[in-house]
């Protein structure tokens, strides 16, 4: 008798050996597809809620900054020279005293430019400092992020 045949048989493959399925791997991709599906909408919705906050905090800083700008000018800029008199010197402001802003004008939380009116369209304000908001609708009012 040979050695070969004392030697252990090798087991042919059992339905636990095989792995996964098509059908299975399918089945998971679908539950995750659903998950992202319900989870998505609440994660944008919360990004869209974080810029507007972003975008209240800029304007109050940047008036914050304009006030400055008053006290030493005596006066805020005016609707020509917006909020670029931050930056660099009107050529009317005497005791300008900046560059009050590091870089360049500020943007907002969308990357827009902000809107700046001195007098102030809207009552009991100096003057107007707005975002357009997301979708960028400059002159509407219902849209427009202002100053308080």
């Amino acid at each position: 008798m040979s050695n070969r045949s004392r030697l252990p048989r090798s087991r042919p493959d059992t339905a636990g050996d095989q792995g996964f399925t098509l059908i299975e791997l399918l089945v998971v991709i679908a539950i995750l597809g659903l998950l992202i599906a319900l989870v998505a909408p609440a994660v944008l919705g919360q990004l869209s809620g974080a810029k507007i906050k972003i975008a209240h905090q800029s304007i109050e800083r940047i008036g914050q900054i304009l006030d400055l700008y008053k006290l030493d000018v005596g006066s805020y800029p005016s609707t020509d020279d917006g909020l670029q008199a931050l930056v660099t010197k009107p050529s009317d402001a005497d005791n300008w005293n900046g560059p009050y802003v590091k870089g360049s004008v500020p943007v907002d939380a969308w990357n827009h430019a902000y809107l700046y009116r001195n007098p102030s369209n809207r009552d009991g304000h100096d003057y107007d400092l707005c975002s357009a908001g997301p979708a960028n609708n400059a002159g509407d009012s219902s849209s427009e992020i202002c100053n308080r």
